[in-house]
């Protein structure tokens, strides 16, 4: 296990799933309609920032034209309900079940739950034992009240099951963005440039002083429900804070700035897929990834009480 290099979510080390055997949903339904998704009609958008807001190592610019065929996506990420429904199913036992551990916020940890392991560099995040999706801090925990949030302790590979089960797919990093942003144009946010307009809370993000104290003045401390807060132009919710979301791409700093322009899908190999959006534990003086053009990336096999996921489909 190494640290997450680059932002607020903890990191399993690469190809430790390699050592667990492989597994596939043991079943698959047919799509009925697409309840729950958003048409988006494709065209061109201008991606990624030369602002300067954030982080040159992450590759957020430069900004560059992109053409998208037309898509559905989820206008929520997938809920602890959708996820229950998913493993009911088929039997799908996520990595962090399988490893039996994954990473919880310190801050989270409720009473009589050990403190779980460090991780280096940023000790705020714990190794728990027997912490997963059901269990999001660990022993003690539920999702009984949490149905409708984010399912989180999620790797890459439990979301494609997921996705692949529900007719589906991961978005790519290019149809994120794109869905993201709410038909504005290179807006910082998904409603505009201001994080809190006329001092309204929009996103769930870090209050207070990172990572000691959270204020909650956004009405939560850890995750909120998927569908919280004003949905952006294209009806979606959350695609700032709340949950990391992952994407089909794998990570790159510069593929990207010669890549392709239309319908991109990002490099062919990697060690690390891209993650979009920011999640609860962002804060600017320390991960100020909660914009619509900001980036980072985690080993497929991580998993952690901020990582979440939603999918896309084909119109056709």
């Amino acid at each position: 296990m190494t640290a997450q290099r680059s932002c607020c979510a903890a990191s399993r080390e690469a190809g430790r799933e390699q050592r667990l055997p492989a597994m596939e949903p043991s079943g698959e339904r047919l799509p009925s309609g697409r309840p729950g998704m958003a048409l988006l009609p494709g065209g061109t958008f201008l991606m990624g920032t030369d602002a300067g807001d954030g982080y040159a190592a992450d590759g957020e610019g430069p900004v560059r034209e992109i053409r998208l065929a037309p898509f559905l996506i989820d206008t929520t990420t997938v809920t602890n309900e959708a996820f229950a429904e998913f493993t009911d199913a088929t039997g799908w036992v996520t990595l962090a079940e399988r490893f039996g551990t994954s990473f919880v916020f310190a801050g989270l940890l409720p009473d009589g739950v050990g403190g779980g392991r460090p991780v280096p560099v940023t000790p705020w995040w714990r190794e728990v034992a027997h912490a997963d999706w059901r269990r999001p801090e660990g022993p003690g925990s539920d999702i009984a009240d949490r149905m409708d949030h984010p399912v989180v302790h999620v790797t890459w590979r439990d979301a494609r099951a997921y996705a692949k089960w529900a007719g589906k797919r991961l978005p790519t990093e290019a149809e994120w963005e794109y869905a993201a942003r709410g038909g504005l144009t290179q807006a910082r946010y998904p409603w505009g440039d201001e994080r809190e307009p006329g001092g309204e809370h929009r996103m769930n993000v870090w209050q207070g002083e990172f990572p000691a104290r959270n204020t909650g003045a956004d009405g939560h401390l850890g995750t909120a429900p998927a569908d919280a807060y004003e949905p952006n132009g294209y009806g979606l919710y959350n695609t700032c804070g709340n949950v990391w979301e992952w994407c089909s791409d794998w990570f790159h700093p510069t593929w990207h700035a010669t890549g392709p322009r239309a319908d991109p899908v990002g490099p062919p190999s990697g060690d690390r897929k891209v993650m979009r959006g920011g999640s609860y534990l962002c804060h600017e003086s320390y991960c100020f990834r909660y914009r619509v053009d900001a980036r980072s990336s985690n080993t497929p096999d991580s998993s952690a009480g901020n990582i979440g996921f939603r999918c896309v489909a084909e119109t056709g």
